[in-house]
């Protein structure tokens, strides 16, 4: 006799009963997954990725509160940050990349995470140093204070190799807007906060050039990342330059959106509108920097040789405003640069070469010249695995490659001062951090790669027949997976799944040469409050036709009151000049500080900036400026005015 098989146990559904109200009551719950799943679990998971984000934000507002700046060595900030601003970093890179990996997240996490890096690696020296940085920004605050001063442009007649900025003035005409609108002194109250503005300005035109090429957020936010750290060149400071290269990229955006083949109707309306902001960007940059209106012409030119961007407008309209500023404005001071500009043409090797007073020396600035090399060429190599690794994406973002390999000729143009090499990897990095990221996520994908795919195929059947459809669809093979979901891990090859973890430890090797790169040159660029005082004190008393003579420019406000008193710069003269000055300083000081007639008055100034600078860049050592000192306080030709622990200075006494 065979068993009866035992009944299975079941959950009896109970109808819903009816309430004296009217109202249908919910049935009786039987089993626990007919419960409603709790609010907050799922509310908690969304909210996880605020939590590394607070904590590195709360580390690093440790790290400034303890952190002591008023001794910096040769390594700049970086031996002097506070441990926790490191521990803070590593837990927001990691944030990061668990944030921006998971599909679930909104678009905003990354958003917040990049704007945390900015504040923490761009926000810092504002927030720890009393002063503003580098001797540039002093040097372009004292051009808005002439164009306040005086009401308008000046000639070389009246400046001297200064009318130079009055020859491209759009940049500090408009800061000198900014300044009476914001009714402060000079643009000194807010220019220590301009690389963490210049900084943002950036991602609005980077995103726009990014989504142009794919949906994928995790390779839109990665080159983001990407494209900050790998940014330590310095050149988000108060400069011309920092607007201009975001005026670039805002260029850049709008030719690749919106004049490719695939960014509208070529005429009408619509297209006069984006003609016109195009213009108007184009002469913001025009007006206001020398070098930007070259990359940006190369960069056009090399798109418009693409079958995809063939649109000359452009590339035109750049070529016609630059030329015209040129010819008209910019024209005295290019006739009397040309010379040597054309000499430039072709010498590769002095364009990339630093010189003399240039070269890193010491352990400190050498240590930290190798890392912002290191941290430029791995960025280079991960663009070129991208590249080789990321099949459709090498076809698809292919103008993205052209935009990072378009300034390259610029090597051969000129040395710029010999910072051309760094201004090259500047503006290639937009392209090469895009293709970085690409090389350290799985396979990504491209915008609407399948619609243009089925496009391609429709037009070949119309053309070619059936036979090309199929080779195009098998070039293109379509997805099951959406655009912005990366591949469950399950489904992963062996080799993907062991390189999961490798881009973080990557990305966060990045993340922290950063601060080295960026920050290593503190010293030099660093002026403390006694500095700053000791400089304007002389300026205060200097009389008109005056002349200041100081070992370099390195100094707070170095051009100050330029088109007043005159400037001396010993160490820009000839190597053997400078050996005279060595062996006898006070009396070759004294002849050359001579022609000055009274009532104006020469002085000598040395401060601890241009000490820093001329012993970390290959000049000459502190104690040789020590006994350049020296041997001005004891020579009866000179007579002390003021010391500080910063530096000291003293006027020539007239001739008896």
């Amino acid at each position: 006799m065979s068993a009866r098989p035992a009944p299975a146990i079941t959950a009896r559904a109970h109808p819903p009963t009816v309430e004296p109200s009217g109202s249908v009551a919910e049935p009786p719950v039987t089993d626990l997954s007919d419960l409603t799943p709790a609010a907050w679990p799922a509310r908690a998971a969304a909210a996880w990725p605020a939590v590394p984000l607070l904590v590195a934000l709360a580390l690093w507002g440790y790290a400034m509160r303890h952190t002591d700046v008023s001794a910096l060595d040769d390594f700049g900030l970086v031996s002097a940050l506070h441990p926790t601003f490191w521990a803070g970093l590593a837990v927001l890179t990691a944030g990061f990349w668990r944030t921006v990996r998971d599909p679930r997240r909104r678009g905003g996490w990354p958003a917040a995470y990049v704007l945390g890096l900015l504040v923490m690696e761009r926000a810092t020296q504002a927030v720890l140093y009393p002063t503003p940085l580098y001797a540039w920004a002093w040097k372009h605050d004292a051009v808005i204070d002439h164009l306040l001063t005086s009401g308008g442009l000046q000639s070389a007649d009246q400046l001297g190799d200064m009318a130079v900025y009055d020859q491209w003035p759009g940049f500090f005409a408009a800061q000198a807007a900014l300044v009476r609108l914001l009714g402060v002194d000079d643009a000194a109250m807010y220019m220590a906060w301009w690389p963490l503005v210049s900084s943002v300005l950036l991602l609005l035109p980077l995103l726009l050039i990014y989504r142009t090429f794919t949906e994928d957020r995790r390779l839109i936010w990665t080159a983001v990342w990407l494209f900050c750290v790998g940014n330590w060149v310095g050149q988000d400071y108060f400069s011309p330059q920092s607007v201009a290269f975001a005026l670039h990229l805002g260029v850049l955006a709008v030719v690749l959106r919106r004049f490719g083949r695939s960014g509208g109707r070529r005429d009408g309306p619509g297209q006069a509108v984006w003609t016109v902001l195009l213009s108007v960007l184009v002469t913001a940059i025009v007006v206001s920097h020398q070098l930007t209106p070259g990359m940006l012409v190369v960069t056009l030119v090399a798109l418009v040789l693409t079958r995809r961007y063939r649109h000359w407008v452009p590339a035109v309209t750049t070529v016609v405003v630059f030329l015209a500023w040129c010819l008209t404005a910019a024209l005295p001071f290019l006739s009397a640069a040309m010379p040597d500009m054309i000499r430039s043409v072709g010498d590769v090797g002095a364009n990339v070469e630093t010189g003399y007073g240039a070269t890193p020396t010491g352990t400190g600035a050498v240590a930290t010249s190798w890392a912002a090399r290191l941290l430029s060429g791995s960025v280079l190599l991960l663009a070129l695995v991208g590249v080789l690794r990321q099949r459709v994406l090498r076809h698809r973002a292919f103008p993205l490659l052209l935009v990072a390999a378009a300034p390259l000729p610029m090597f051969v143009a000129s040395s710029y001062g010999s910072e051309m090499i760094f201004r090259v990897l500047m503006f290639t990095l937009p392209g090469a951090a895009f293709f970085a990221a690409a090389a350290l996520l799985p396979k990504v994908r491209t915008l609407a790669a399948e619609a243009e795919a089925e496009t391609d195929a429709a037009t070949a059947r119309k053309r070619g027949g059936p036979a090309q459809a199929a080779a195009r669809r098998r070039r293109f093979p379509k997805s099951p997976l959406p655009p912005m979901s990366p591949l469950p891990a399950s489904s992963w090859p062996a080799r993907l799944r062991l390189g999961a973890w490798v881009p973080l430890p990557v990305l966060l090797a990045g993340t922290l040469a950063f601060v080295p790169s960026y920050s290593g040159k503190d010293r030099v660029n660093y002026f403390p409050t006694r500095e700053v005082a000791l400089v304007q004190g002389l300026f205060d008393q200097a009389p008109d036709d005056s002349l200041v003579v100081a070992a370099n420019r390195n100094y707070p406000l170095a051009y100050e009151q330029y088109w007043r008193v005159d400037h001396y710069w010993f160490l820009d003269d000839d190597r053997s000049h400078v050996d005279e000055i060595v062996r006898d300083p006070a009396a070759v000081l004294a002849r050359d500080m001579a022609g000055v007639e009274s009532p104006a008055r020469a002085y000598f100034l040395l401060t601890q900036g241009q000490v820093a600078n001329s012993e970390m860049n290959g000049q000459l050592t502190k104690p040789q400026l020590e006994r350049v000192r020296e041997s001005v306080a004891a020579s009866p030709r000179f007579q002390l005015i003021a010391e500080n622990s910063a530096g000291v200075l003293y006027v020539l006494k007239p001739a008896s």
